[in-house]
């Protein structure tokens, strides 16, 4: 084992947002439908449970692989069977969608009740039953200029392995949302362009009022008078029945979509709240800067919420039978919680010249042993640098600290050109300027741009289509030239420029090729470690979504970046065809290898056969490991002497099975809140390896971000891999679709 458990007496205890549950003699009814529901049996199944519970009150349903789990409460009789199929004929009434589905229900006598599905069956309970949102469990923080920041639980199914047994389990996680203080019909009435409601409307993030849940307007589907008679009959909530039924003739509805979920839900404006977001502040009249501060939870706070929502679901899901225990702490289950055994501070650094230091070293690294490896590029010849301005600022002390890095971290004096350009005007205009410019640059045939912006393009990207920093950034990328850019503000508060510089080059240097240190010990795991990321991108109102393959990175055993590669074609759903994992996977270079996949969220569809095969044909090993970014219930760590909350130290993992962990990988200052953990799972199908080995494995690869001095929060074979989607997905990346330098940095 790499790493070690949680010794006996430790000064501080670790916990967990993670609840077991335990439901004695539980009585449940199984039944699956006919016909089956084929490629949207999930989306299905789980919206039937929902119309389900709601149609009895004493009794929650739960859809697992293709059965349908109903638990009612202790001593409440079962609906019959002809109740049964009595509700399901009356949701084909109010569902749309549902109408054409005659289905026919078929009883399972013996089910097998798995742990997730009693964590999934508890949280249907909550979903339908717990009214988390009541002042004072969820309180409102602040007010201001119609908006609020208003406190709320999240909440999912978990499992987790205790004494060799897989448990039930539930997570409960506290955060915040900024929302407008009415609902939608409030807003749009009051906004000054309300005569351009596609402008105003499409877009919008919003809340359903009834289920809490999170959406974006995507349509303008009609008016209320036009509607009012169809919707109230598809209507089961108090709430959307009353806005409905309140609502004027010449009110909008409007079409929301939920997550993935391609499916339009037509709501009465009434009937949701706006979300506000970066993107959308203008419309609101906010600062979102400000009304963000107010999302951070203190730990105290965040204590006092733990209490109430455990309290408050404790007391929903007894009525149900199920009992939920406290919290997996290290204190009972120290076995669980794992650390590595060397800080990760003190991992050992490979310099050039054989030079070892640690991740508080870099920069004296560089100086005393130069760069790990120079690309062959720069071997006989300078790098070219132009330096473009677009602020009023000084940068000449600034260019002059680049040049003095390079020349100490041993590279020839840069040669050194600069541009000033003062844009006039904005948008469309201002882009026009710029893109001269560049031509002129690109004619010089430059290494690197570094481009000095001002503050307002940081959030340029929502209005006058787009950013000055992203039009330069595809207009470089196309033409094979790196850039680096840096915002005014930045240069203002740092009156000595060696901090930005510290980050600065090291990043210049590795988006040119270079690499500037490796880790000094081989990682022991597997021969090679590749990052494989796909990036989707909505085909707006059509069923589904166009995805697009986004990257590809391979990287050798001392964690040195060898090359990624992109891939151009679209396909349908999730899932990568083996074709293109075959192009991607060369033979020539992991054949008779060990190879570690991490797969940035969970493997789809046939990818993991597709991996295996491939593995098969060219006679590899597949380590096949799943970094999961979202739903991730927090870690913590609690001081026995002050009794409070504070935030555990990079490193920590609770194993929730022999198979899958929570890791955290990055260390946030207390005013900014928690740290987000990750979730690896290691794929039983694939060559196996010990969770200890890629937490292990996992955090010395955060080491490797040559772009910043602080550790990411995701291992560099998937490290930027949304940013990189995102660039794709909106025209922007290199010529080459494969290569060795580092340009997402």
């Amino acid at each position: 084992m790499t790493g070690s458990a949680i010794s006996n007496f430790h000064p501080t205890i670790f916990l967990s947002e993670i609840f077991p549950l335990q439901l004695s003699k539980p009585e449940i009814l199984c039944f699956r439908l006919t016909p089956d529901f084929k490629e949207e049996s999930r989306q299905i199944g789980n919206r039937l449970s929902f119309h389900l519970s709601r149609k009895f009150p004493d009794v929650t349903v739960s859809w697992h692989h293709g059965d349908f789990f109903a638990l009612a409460k202790p001593k409440q009789a079962m609906p019959s069977s002809e109740e049964w199929k009595m509700a399901l004929e009356i949701i084909r009434a109010e569902v749309p969608d549902l109408s054409d589905r005659p289905w026919g229900i078929q009883w399972v006598r013996h089910p097998e009740l798995a742990p997730i599905l009693l964590a999934r069956l508890a949280c249907q309970i909550l979903q339908t039953d717990c009214r988390f949102d009541e002042s004072p469990i969820s309180p409102i923080t602040q007010q201001t200029q119609g908006a609020m920041v208003k406190r709320k639980v999240e909440f999912w199914p978990e499992t987790i392995e205790l004494e060799g047994n897989s448990r039930p389990a539930i997570s409960l996680s506290a955060r915040s949302t900024i929302l407008f203080k009415g609902n939608l019909a409030d807003f749009f009435q009051r906004h000054p362009d309300r005569h351009k409601p596609e402008e105003i409307l499409i877009g919008l993030h919003v809340q359903d009022n009834e289920t809490g849940g999170h959406g974006v307007i995507a349509e303008i589907t009609g008016t209320i008078g036009s509607k009012r008679t169809e919707l109230l009959t598809q209507a089961t909530g108090a709430t959307s029945k009353q806005a409905l039924q309140e609502a004027p003739d010449e009110q909008f509805v409007v079409g929301v979509q939920f997550g993935k979920n391609p499916k339009v839900y037509e709501y009465a404006m009434a009937a949701l709240r706006p979300r506000i977001t970066a993107d959308t502040e203008i419309r609101f009249g906010v600062q979102y800067g400000q009304l963000l501060r107010e999302t951070k939870i203190r730990y105290k706070e965040r204590q006092k919420l733990r209490e109430s929502y455990t309290a408050k679901a404790k007391q929903t899901l007894k009525n149900y039978g199920f009992d939920l225990e406290c919290g997996i702490h290290s204190g009972k289950f120290k076995s669980l919680f794992w650390q590595p055994k060397t800080a990760l501070e003190q991992t050992p650094l490979l310099f050039g010249n054989n030079f070892v230091g640690t991740q508080n070293q870099i920069f004296s690294g560089l100086k005393k042993g130069g760069v790990y490896r120079k690309h062959s590029a720069y071997d006989s010849r300078p790098i070219n640098i132009v330096a473009l301005k677009l602020i009023d600022f000084k940068v000449d002390r600034f260019l002059s600290g680049i040049e003095h890095c390079f020349k100490q971290f041993g590279f020839e004096k840069p040669v050194m050109g600069k541009e000033l350009l003062s844009v006039n005007g904005s948008g469309a205009i201002a882009r026009r300027e710029l893109e001269k410019t560049l031509n002129k640059i690109a004619a010089l045939s430059p290494d690197i741009v570094l481009i000095f912006l001002p503050e307002d393009d940081r959030n340029a990207d929502s209005n006058d289509g787009g950013s000055l920093y992203h039009f330069a950034y595809a207009q470089l990328l196309r033409r094979q030239i790196a850039s680096q850019f840096i915002y005014e503000d930045t240069l203002k508060r740092l009156q000595q420029p060696s901090y930005i510089l510290n980050q600065v080059v090291p990043g210049i240097l590795a988006k040119l090729g270079n690499l500037p240190f490796v880790l000094a010990e081989p990682l022991e795991i597997a021969d090679y470690y590749v990052g494989l990321d796909v990036s989707r991108l909505s085909k707006g109102r059509l069923a589904g979504t166009m995805n697009v393959c986004a990257s590809i990175r391979l990287y050798g055993q001392n964690g040195e970046f060898l090359r990624y590669k992109l891939e151009d074609g679209l396909l349908e759903g999730e899932e990568i065809p083996q074709r293109l994992l075959e192009r991607m996977l060369p033979a020539d270079e992991l054949e008779g290898k060990t190879v570690l996949i991490y797969r940035d969220g969970r493997f789809c569809g046939r990818e993991v056969s597709h991996l295996l095969e491939r593995a098969s044909a060219i006679g590899s090993k597949f380590i096949l490991v799943e970094c999961i970014k979202s739903g991730v219930p927090r870690l913590y760590q609690y001081h026995r002497n002050e009794k409070i909350l504070a935030a555990p130290d990079v490193g920590l993992a609770l194993c929730t099975s022999h198979r899958e962990a929570i890791l955290i990988t990055t260390k946030v200052p207390q005013k900014v809140g928690l740290a987000r953990p990750l979730r690896l799972r290691v794929h039983e199908d694939g060559h196996p390896a010990s969770i200890e080995s890629v937490l292990e494995t996992t955090l010395k690869l955060t080491l490797l971000h040559h772009g910043a001095l602080k550790t990411p929060r995701l291992p560099m074979p998937l490290y930027g891999a949304d940013r990189m989607a995102y660039l794709k997905l909106n025209g922007i990346y290199p010529s080459l679709m494969e290569g060795d330098r580092q340009f997402w940095l």
